[in-house]
């Protein structure tokens, strides 16, 4: 089966009479309300429920290994192949499912916020709640801009649809296939709609580089002068919660492009975890959540239909899906200047790294190439005590190329921009989890704000005898001795222990990258 017959048959299925595009929120919502799809909230949000996947499913993620991009994508654990003549079939039949039922929804927007580098994409849905889903975190398009849309990507997105692995070459009945020669993504047999979202910045991390731009997870904020700061942390490192400031304005929350001209949102939406959500900690995240929002696997009262940010029965990861501009005080279009700083949180629950450090060009480099942040005990079975947790580049599930290509990209534009890089550790101190406690989260803010004015550009620093990093002495609104990690231990000696057993793991994480510079690796520990 030829691409000419893949476009007819896909816009045949597009262009039917009863497939929706582009229905506006309101109808979305009387659309899941109607086909019984979710309920809605105290706040007018949607609330949906995905059944067996309340996540990811990385181990039924598969690139089509087509020979015009075999030799570039870092094959492995992360990257599996998929056969492009397994891909055709699974698409067929896909096709032939998604052709029987009564009703489709199609979204039509954007990947990228600025106009020079956005992928125009397609979104096709079994679910009217996933395509509000869609519609609230892709870039929307204007009239004009739908009318002149030619989609460049399209992502088919097939819930009911369960594959049979001995017969499609699948692991599971689940399945996200990017195929970047036929320009489609094809997810079956999850109703998770994070996997919606997630293709596509695996995508944009495949275009975005061929292109001269680093595709980066973090967030973006600005502040009042115009200077930009990036957070990059993985889950539960306070990344969303730490850009979200009233005192700067949101770029946007996860996914951005660093570009020659400056860095852009990718998304034109949010989806932020709502587990122990309140309104006093994150006020904006808070807020958002009204109607048009979708709330995932959060549990709600039935009698007051009012949200239990608390109850984790379903899952731990829940989240809420909602517009960019329900945050009040962002920047439109989600476009901004070079950035002035970058944050590389981490969530350290060995309880041994600082609270914020200084870094130099070869370490911002080690230490995004690491990805760091801890696994606590209790948040996976036979998990007991903190596990080290490295993620590559902050978002090592998707990233199609290799690492270095994205590291060597931040490294020469830090040079280039002269940006200052911090390392904030938004763990544990004074122990381990379950001796220490967690930092302390005003301390946390100070830091960051001093960090971001540029008040701790020239404070002295002092050298972490084995981590390397330098440690400022002082930060307004911090106690000096919190700064300094082993000071806040009683025990000197189980630092010291705790310390060389982080960095042992840091050196054997970091083994895998032979093609590194002499001066990158010696950037990571000293012991």
């Amino acid at each position: 089966m030829n691409t000419l017959e893949f476009t007819t048959t896909l816009n045949d299925l597009v262009t039917r009479e009863t497939t929706h595009q582009n229905l506006p929120v309101p109808v979305l919502v009387e659309k899941s309300l109607q086909r019984n799809e979710g309920i809605l909230t105290s706040t007018g949000a949607l609330q949906a429920t995905t059944g067996k996947y309340t996540g990811r499913s990385p181990e039924d993620k598969f690139i089509v290994e087509d020979a015009s991009i075999k030799d570039s994508i870092d094959w492995g654990k992360v990257n599996k192949p998929f056969s492009p003549e397994n891909f055709d079939k699974l698409y067929k039949k896909v096709l032939n499912y998604l052709s029987n039922k009564e009703e489709l929804f199609v979204f039509k927007g954007f990947a990228g916020a600025d106009r020079e580098y956005r992928l125009p994409i397609q979104v096709i849905n079994e679910y009217a709640w996933h395509n509000l889903f869609a519609h609230q975190m892709f870039v929307r398009p204007n009239h004009d801009e739908l009318g002149s849309h030619e989609s460049q990507f399209t992502v088919i997105s097939a819930p009911g649809f369960q594959a049979n692995p001995a017969e499609d070459g699948t692991n599971s009945e689940t399945f996200i296939i990017v195929s970047f020669e036929k320009k489609i993504v094809l997810i079956g047999g999850t109703e998770y709609a994070g996997e919606i979202k997630k293709s596509v910045f695996s995508v944009m991390n495949y275009i975005l580089p061929e292109k001269g731009i680093l595709s980066m997870h973090c967030s973006a904020n600005v502040g009042n002068e115009g200077d930009v700061a990036l957070f990059f942390g993985l889950s539960g490192t306070g990344k969303t919660t730490l850009s979200a400031d009233p005192n700067r304005r949101l770029i946007g929350d996860d996914e951005h492009g660093w570009a020659n001209t400056g860095v852009f949102n990718i998304e034109g939406g949010c989806y932020a975890k709502t587990i122990d959500l309140s309104k006093e900690k994150e006020p904006q995240i808070w807020n958002a959540i009204r109607f048009g929002s979708v709330l995932e696997n959060v549990m709600i009262d039935p009698v007051t239909r009012e949200a239990d940010y608390k109850d984790s029965s379903l899952t731990e990861n829940t989240r809420a899906a909602y517009p960019v501009d329900a945050i009040p005080n962002i920047i439109q279009p989600s476009v901004a200047g070079h950035p002035n700083t970058i944050i590389f949180l981490t969530a350290d629950a060995f309880g041994v790294l600082p609270p914020i450090s200084k870094l130099t060009k070869e370490q911002a480099m080690y230490h995004f190439l690491s990805g760091y942040t801890s696994k606590l005990a209790g948040t996976e079975r036979g998990v007991t005590s903190p596990q080290a947790t490295f993620s590559t580049c902050f978002g090592a599930p998707f990233l199609p190329l290799p690492a270095t290509v994205y590291a060597e990209m931040l490294g020469k534009k830090i040079d280039q921009h002269n940006v200052q890089v911090y390392l904030v550790n938004t763990g544990w101190s004074g122990g381990e989890y379950g001796i220490g406690s967690r930092m302390n989260l005003g301390h946390t803010r100070a830091m960051v704000l001093a960090a971001l004015e540029g008040e701790l550009a020239s404070v002295e620093t002092v050298v972490d005898p084995i981590f390397g990093l330098h440690i400022p002495t002082h930060c307004p609104g911090v106690p000096d001795q919190v700064l300094q990690p082993k000071k806040t231990w009683s025990d000197q000696d189980a630092y010291d222990v705790k310390a060389k057993e982080l960095a042992g793991q840091f050196n054997a994480n970091f083994e895998k990258f032979k093609s590194v510079s002499a001066e990158i690796s010696k950037a990571g520990p000293l012991v």
